[in-house]
């Protein structure tokens, strides 16, 4: 069974640079900016007052308005995604749908129910625990997400959550295939979402000075690699993907988008929020997922970077790039598309998973804009400002959190 190979057949995503993954794409290779003054919370007296906001979402019209008001923002936001996945896929199982039993759902979120946790204590605090919403758990918990997919789709195969901060969802799709792979499910429903920007959100990550403060240009605010960069972009959303056992795609006639290679993980033990300098831990996740999925550091042509604008992480990447690739480093695109959504935290992965499997699709990578003064410790083609044609037939993904999890992802072209 550990042999069965693993395809994607449906993306779904929603980001602040789209409702739909045409938008997001289309917007990713035009270099547009998502991040925006944040206006829907009172950020007037926070250090950081932007943020990559998702817009033109009306949960409405995905859901009832009494079934989205029982829901967190952040399993809104995975709903949506994971519905359009399922479409884009030409997925759907009755109640009563045997092949339902042979398909789950694997999410992944760095902090759950943020809102939640604010609104819920600001009513214990001011108005007294019997007024605590009984909704109010449920919303919170971090595999509600894929609990109510699973619930809502029919989905009856393994059900899991990975929070492992901003590496969750890459570990959400890895975890995914591997259920395929051994044989647990023939579908998975896989990603993640993250919908952090709340008060108390931006207040601690603002006190841990992880987040730049160029409140007044917030279209270049984010800018990995870059020698003036100042910390990442905090941002909202989600994304999905439909994963299939190969022959279960081929036998019902989907169409593919790419093949699950490789899935590496590994943890610096190091820092609650650092890399390990050098980034040795990195490293073992790149080469892992690689040895996984039986590839030379020869067979990638381009590299969805981790890329969070912050000064350790991209130092620390570009060390661990080259310690996994050396020479082969320096003809390799590496882009961070964080430089146009912002940072997703646990949903990152995902949506990045997303434009590295455009990437291959359409032989073109998207550009890490705000690239203007090079940086002599980030020495590595970096895609500036501009979207690049690219013959790509392999693909790598990273996603690194807070806690030293490292998780890499390699995706190719199905044969």
């Amino acid at each position: 069974m550990r042999n069965r190979r693993v395809v994607v057949t449906g993306l779904g995503t929603v980001n602040p640079l789209g409702t739909t993954v045409d938008g997001y794409w289309k917007n990713l290779l035009g270099g547009v900016s998502g991040i925006r003054p944040i206006t829907a919370i009172d950020v007037s007296d926070m250090p950081t007052r932007i943020g990559g906001t998702v817009v033109d979402f009306d949960v409405e019209a995905y859901l009832p308005k009494r079934q989205a008001r029982r829901m967190d923002p952040f399993a809104q936001f995975f709903w949506a995604a994971a519905r359009d996945a399922l479409d884009d896929a030409g997925l759907s199982f009755a109640e009563d749908d045997p092949r339902a039993l042979r398909a789950g759902v694997a999410v992944g979120t760095g902090i759950g129910g943020m809102q939640t946790i604010q609104d819920e204590m600001d009513v214990l605090f001011h108005t007294g625990p019997h007024r605590i919403s009984p909704f109010g758990i449920p919303k919170i918990i971090s595999n509600m997400a894929g609990g109510v997919v699973s619930i809502d789709f029919h989905l009856y195969a393994p059900n899991t959550c990975a929070v492992t901060a901003c590496a969750a969802s890459a570990n959400a799709i890895g975890d995914a295939a591997e259920t395929i792979r051994r044989g647990a499910a023939d579908v998975m429903v896989a990603g993640g979402t993250e919908a952090p920007l709340t008060r108390f959100a931006m207040a601690g990550f603002s006190q841990a000075r992880a987040m730049t403060t160029r409140n007044d240009e917030p279209e270049r605010a984010s800018r990995p690699f870059d020698l003036e960069r100042d910390g990442f972009v905090m941002a909202e959303g989600a994304g999905a993907l439909v994963l299939e056992e190969r022959d279960f795609a081929l036998e019902r006639g989907a169409e593919i988008y790419a093949e699950v290679l490789g899935y590496g993980m590994s943890a610096d033990g190091y820092h609650i929020t650092l890399p390990r300098p050098g980034g040795a831990g990195a490293a073992r996740a790149m080469q892992a997922a690689l040895d996984d999925a039986g590839l030379d550091p020869t067979d990638i042509d381009y590299i969805n970077a981790h890329g969070t604008s912050t000064q350790a992480n991209d130092s620390t990447e570009t060390l661990a790039i080259k310690t996994v690739f050396g020479d082969e480093a320096y003809r390799i695109p590496v882009s961070s598309t964080k430089s146009m959504t912002g940072h997703l935290l646990g949903g990152a992965g995902a949506v990045e998973a997303i434009a590295s499997i455009l990437a291959l699709r359409d032989g073109i990578v998207p550009p890490t804009i705000n690239y203007e003064t090079p940086d002599p410790e980030c020495d590595l083609d970096y895609v500036p400002n501009e979207a690049r044609e690219v013959e790509v037939g392999r693909v790598m993904s990273n996603s690194f959190g807070f806690g030293g999890h490292n998780v890499s992802l390699v995706f190719g072209r199905s044969s």
